[in-house]
């Protein structure tokens, strides 16, 4: 027996697993590479999908993508690129991305390809609208960044960027303006360039009541558009003369009433006060109004009366001298001194619980019902607004040049639209997709001469994101 083992390991070295010290070309496993490689191939995939592949852009869609992970600065996108282990063009090809991002029309041909998705996965027969303001950390005007209309009362110069997107949130359209434009002048603009650049012609358009002006809803009409857009409380005494004369102030919760409202602030009214019952609104018949649905919630009831018992308190203490503000709601001045004006405290509290919708759609189209309906879904660009403010950190930006700055704004609606994608997909935020994906990871190992990969395994909530994102396929 032991001349058969010598005979077997005759010559034969045993294996060293033994750690020898690096100056003598031994050493342990060492970690050549680190990646959050399921993270970025969820993101990319989304990307793909989406068809902004189409592009042909790597470092424009690392741009892209790293804003999703962290939103942060150009130049820090290699930083967040260098810790999640995404190999990366250098700082300059990234800016040169940004200059070829507008001489090759990017944001077009992702228009083209978020109206490609929208078709395919919705509704495209109503789109929502709204603007928003983008501050700029810059000392001085110029001819894109101004000074304008704050509803923070800040004075720094900014743009004014008006947002399309489908009745989900998913964008379909943005457009930039200068900072001092009326918000109000950019409805118009954004959707017929929608219209034009993709042959769109059957469209319900829903905003809120910060774009209705009655040139606004004339030009939406003649161009064949249909509208739905918030109606401002202020305008329903009018529009309920019928139902304040015959009814009183008693509304019943959920209760909607279908009327008119007058197309210009003196035009007379087609409403006769004289009718108990509520005229059914017809083009031909009422040339001089839209149709406007009203709807009472006991809930917006409540909720509207805690905010003007707040400022009726807040008036008060105006008037007697305890508070040394700027002149707020309900106050006026009487022979030089600061009065409660009860009048319109009276007239808001009556008002309290009502929603209007001014809208060009007659009632044998959209019920007064799907009327509501379709304006509640404008809480989908909000979000999304929200999202390219906060969460993509679209604002403040430092951009200089036109170019630059409608270049950043690219970058943020595709940013903004694999985001939506997403989240749709997987009924997650993109903080949460990416708070739970991002920890996971690849690694590459060296050892004794050979390249080893090894994965962190993936979390029951990990595996729900990829299975939500790849389903599998039916025979």
């Amino acid at each position: 027996m032991v001349t058969a083992r010598e005979r077997l390991h005759l010559g034969q070295e045993a294996l060293d697993l033994t750690v020898a010290s690096p100056e003598h070309g031994g050493g342990a496993g060492v970690i050549t590479s680190k990646s959050c490689a399921v993270l970025w191939n969820v993101l990319t995939s989304g990307y793909t999908r989406l068809g902004f592949d189409v592009l042909g852009d790597e470092a424009f869609a690392q741009l892209v993508l790293a804003r999703l992970v962290e939103p942060t600065s150009k130049a820090d996108s290699l930083r967040v690129l260098d810790e999640i282990g995404v190999p990366h063009a250098s700082l300059r090809t990234m800016f040169r991305a940004l200059g070829r991002a507008q001489e090759r029309d990017y944001r077009g041909q992702i228009a083209t390809a978020c109206l490609a998705h929208a078709t395919a996965h919705g509704d495209l027969t109503l789109v929502l609208y709204d603007v928003t303001t983008l501050y700029f950390e810059a000392e001085y005007e110029d001819d894109l960044r101004k000074v304008g209309f704050s509803k923070e009362r800040r004075v720094d110069p900014q743009i004014v960027v008006g947002f399309l997107v489908d009745r989900a949130g998913f964008p379909l359209e943005i457009t930039c303006w200068q900072g001092n434009k009326a918000e109000t002048a950019t409805i118009l603009p954004t959707v017929k360039a929608f219209q034009e650049r993709h042959g769109v012609a059957d469209l319900v358009v829903v905003a809120d009541a910060g774009m209705l002006s009655a040139s606004n809803l004339k030009a939406l009409d003649k161009a064949g558009m249909r509208f739905i857009v918030g109606s401002r409380q202020t305008k329903a005494p009018a529009d309920l003369e019928s139902h304040f004369r015959w009814h009183g102030d008693a509304f019943t919760d959920g209760q909607v009433i279908d009327t008119l409202t007058p197309r210009h602030a003196n035009a007379t009214g087609e409403n006769d006060p004289t009718h108990k019952s509520e005229p059914v609104w017809d083009p031909q018949q009422h040339p001089k109004s839209w149709r406007a649905v009203w709807a009472y919630s006991a809930k917006r009831a409540a909720r509207d009366g805690r905010t003007l018992t707040a400022q009726e308190n807040r008036a008060k203490a105006v008037v007697a001298g305890e508070k040394a503000t700027r002149v707020p709601r309900f106050v006026k001045t009487k022979a030089g001194t600061a009065v409660l004006d009860e009048t319109a405290l009276t007239r808001a509290r009556r008002l309290a619980g009502l929603k209007g919708y001014v809208t060009n759609i007659p009632a044998a189209v959209m019920p007064a019902s799907e009327v509501l309906g379709s304006y509640h879904d404008l809480w989908q660009v909000e979000a999304s607004f929200r999202m390219s403010k906060s969460d993509l950190r679209a604002r403040p930006i430092f951009h200089h040049k036109r170019d630059a700055i409608e270049a950043h704004l690219t970058v943020v609606m595709a940013a903004l639209a694999v985001a939506r994608h997403l989240q749709a997909a997987t009924g997650l935020s993109i903080k949460k997709i990416v708070r739970t994906l991002r920890p996971l990871q690849q690694i590459t190992v060296h050892i004794a001469g050979h390249e080893h990969t090894a994965a962190d395994p993936l979390t029951p909530q990990a595996q729900a994101i990829l299975d939500a994102l790849n389903p599998p396929t039916t025979k």
